[in-house]
């Protein structure tokens, strides 16, 4: 079963069970793909399916930093259980330890010797560890390495 199967079945039995936040959240994230449908003209594959839902993680993370500087912990809680239900919908992330030995073997590839090389590092990397792996974090462990 895809992932837009499981977000209408979840939906249903969130709406059963009377789960408000689920609801919502599902019908948020089946919105952003019906957009993103339409903006291809075309039926969406599971890959641009997870893209669509780590963009819907990204701007649930930088939205739960912006109340936590203004100082609204009844929304950060809020972000952070609609963050929590849409990650349950992501494959499951690369470790930092993975990201770390994959970086080696592409280091090795391209050749990189310091940080100048940062660039040539991540376009190899995120083109193989898309959607198994958070960018921020995989730039971060690349310009540890280079440095």
């Amino acid at each position: 079963m895809g992932i837009q199967e499981r977000l209408l079945e979840d939906m249903k039995s969130a709406m059963k069970a009377g789960d408000r936040l689920r609801v919502d959240t599902i019908r948020v994230l089946r919105a952003m793909l019906k957009d993103a449908q339409i903006a291809k003209q075309g039926e969406l594959e599971e890959a641009e399916v997870v893209q669509v839902l780590q963009s819907a993680v990204k701007k649930r993370r930088e939205a739960i930093e912006l109340y936590r500087r203004g100082g609204r912990q009844d929304l950060v809680e809020k972000e952070q259980k609609e963050l929590e239900i849409i990650e349950s919908y992501l494959p499951q992330m690369m470790s930092a330890e993975e990201i770390e030995r994959h970086l080696d073997e592409v280091i090795a590839r391209v050749g990189a010797v310091g940080l100048r090389d940062l660039g040539k590092v991540m376009a190899e990397a995120m083109q193989e560890l898309r959607g198994k792996a958070d960018g921020k974090l995989v730039q971060e462990i690349a310009r540890r390495k280079l440095s």
